[in-house]
């Protein structure tokens, strides 16, 4: 059975103050939660507070990154390289998310190439993949979710997937409020995971595939309970540590 993965993406937030509070108020709302791995991306400002913060912890939080670069060290200023992020315990790093895609143009074939990065140093990539609003609306959902898969798979096999995380992401449900629902969210993760399986059923039956776009807690049970849904990629309620950790529960429970 697939172990599920609730994810903290906290993007451009934070201080010092505001990185100790979430992290001391996350680790007492998790107090004796089991079944479901919960990780925190703060940004990389952050990383070496989080990670003296989170050992000194009792609950098992895992140290995430929001993104990394396809080189490993040089004169690419501003960069961060994953050993870069190894050194400072972060092992779930994210990749592809549609902010990125759209901001810093980056295209299905770089960030399969920042995957590939990732899986040689032995880190674990969350991989966004998600429809825009025109796309989805055209009926183009499942096709840009596969197009985006494919540029890992055809470049490094389906087994690259193993070990991997993908997170679906509708573009237009992020941030916005608007959410797919449960329903919907199943559909499109069971057809993701029936055109992986035409590649590899057991890899299929294995890679976790998480829900991101206005998660909250009022509808993460509802999310979780549908069968391919394996946890969440949460923006705005992961910035809150009753919230955040509300849903992890939520994913603990439904999953058992």
């Amino acid at each position: 059975m697939r172990h599920p993965v609730v994810m903290g993406n906290w993007k451009l937030n934070g201080s010092k103050e505001m990185v100790s509070n979430l992290l001391k108020g996350l680790d007492a709302e998790l107090k004796g939660v089991e079944g479901v791995d919960v990780a925190v991306a703060p940004p990389a400002m952050y990383l070496d507070l989080a990670e003296q913060l989170i050992s000194k912890g009792e609950s098992k939080i895992i140290l995430g990154a929001q993104n990394v670069d396809v080189n490993a060290s040089g004169a690419f200023t501003g960069d961060t390289s994953p050993e870069m992020l190894k050194d400072f315990g972060a092992s779930h790093i994210i990749i592809g998310h549609s902010e990125r895609r759209e901001y810093h143009n980056e295209s299905d074939e770089f960030v399969a190439k920042k995957f590939a990065f990732l899986k040689e140093h032995g880190l674990t990539p969350v991989l966004c993949i998600g429809e825009s609003e025109a796309q989805n609306e055209a009926g183009e959902t499942v096709a840009v979710c596969a197009r985006q898969i494919d540029a890992v798979i055809n470049t490094q096999g389906v087994e690259a997937l193993e070990g991997a995380i993908i997170a679906y992401e509708p573009i237009w449900a992020i941030g916005t409020g608007k959410a797919a629902t449960a329903d919907d969210a199943q559909r499109i993760h069971a057809a993701i995971r029936a055109h992986i399986a035409e590649k590899s059923e057991d890899v299929a039956k294995k890679v976790v595939i998480q829900y991101g776009g206005s998660v909250k807690p009022e509808n993460a049970q509802a999310y979780f309970a549908q069968p391919d849904i394996d946890g969440a990629l949460v923006g705005g309620a992961a910035l809150n540590a009753e919230s955040f950790a509300a849903i992890a529960k939520a994913a603990a429970e439904a999953k058992k």
